[in-house]
């Protein structure tokens, strides 16, 4: 997903929004988690991940075109750890093509269970 999908999605969501807010918030955002992972700081969105930076020690390494050795300076890198929420949605088992075909949301079927159904409701 792109910035500017992940912007519609928000937009189709959230239709009383104006569009032009709605780039503005997300780039905030986004330049917001950018500062703060620049600053050496760890960005944790609950049930979604956690965000930080390890520093990969220099060490040398070798040009493998030529076999030459070459020094690799210190780094930094930028890790990802899925939050428990989303590691369960991700490995959720998918439902069967005939089971998605039929199938009634959940807040349906919670209210169906009840709420009792009239046959003149029906």
């Amino acid at each position: 997903m792109t910035r500017s999908e992940l912007i519609e999605r928000i937009a189709a969501r959230a239709p009383h929004v104006p569009r032009r807010e709605l780039e503005a918030i997300v780039h905030a955002v986004f330049d917001c988690m950018s500062e703060a992972l620049v600053a050496g700081k760890r960005i944790e969105l609950r049930g979604f991940g956690v965000f930080s930076l390890r520093t990969r020690r220099a060490r040398t390494g070798r040009n493998p075109k030529t076999g030459q050795r070459v020094s690799v300076p210190e780094r930094r890198t930028l890790s990802f750890a899925a939050g428990k929420e989303l590691r369960a949605r991700l490995n959720a088992p998918e439902p069967r093509q005939e089971e998605a075909a039929g199938a009634v949301l959940p807040s349906v079927a919670l209210a169906s269970a009840v709420l009792p159904v009239t046959s003149a409701a029906r």
